[in-house]
C-alpha cells in the first residue's frame, strides 16, 4: 500500500474480512492432524484462512502506520510493531502475532513440506489472537470517531 491519507473504510473492509475468516476457521471445525492428512479440502481452507489473516492484518497495520505515523514497515513483522506503535494493538498482541507470519510464509511459498502438527497448533492461536486483533483495531476505530 502507497502513503496516502488515513482511511477509517480502508481499515473497516479489511476487519470485515478478517471477521469472516475467523467464522469460516470456526466453520471448519475441529482440526486434528489426522483430520488435515485426509480432508484435502478442510485442510486448504484453513491453509488459506491462516495466510489470508495474516495479509490482511498487515494491510491494515501498514495503511495505519504509513498514514498516521510516518512509519514504512518493510516486511510483516515488523508492521505488527508499527501497529502497536500508532496504538491499534498491545505490543504483547503484537508479539503474538509476529509468529503467524512465519506459518504464513512457509503456507505462502512452500519453503519446506508443511508440518500439519504447526498448522492444526496455529488454528486455535489464530482464532484467540486473531480475535484480539479485530477487537481491539475496532475499538482504536471508535475511539478515533
Amino acid at each position: 500500500m502507497s502513503p496516502r491519507d488515513f482511511s477509517a473504510e480502508v481499515l473497516v473492509v479489511r476487519l470485515d474480512l478478517m471477521r469472516d475468516l475467523l467464522d469460516d476457521l470456526d466453520a471448519v471445525g475441529v482440526l486434528t492432524v489426522e483430520r488435515l492428512q485426509n480432508d484435502r479440502i478442510a485442510r486448504r481452507a484453513t491453509e488459506r484462512i491462516l495466510t489470508q489473516l495474516v495479509d490482511l492484518a498487515a494491510d491494515i497495520n501498514t495503511h495505519a502506520a504509513t498514514s498516521l505515523g510516518g512509519l514504512r514497515p518493510t516486511e510483516y513483522r515488523q508492521s505488527f510493531d508499527d501497529a502497536a506503535r500508532a496504538g491499534l494493538i498491545r505490543q504483547d498482541l503484537a508479539d503474538a502475532l509476529k509468529a503467524s507470519v512465519g506459518m504464513r510464509n512457509v503456507l505462502i511459498h512452500e519453503y519446506v513440506a508443511t508440518d500439519l502438527e504447526m498448522v492444526a497448533a496455529a488454528v486455535p492461536l489464530a482464532r484467540r489472537n486473531y480475535a484480539a486483533y479485530v477487537r481491539s483495531v475496532a475499538t482504536w476505530l471508535q475511539a478515533r470517531g
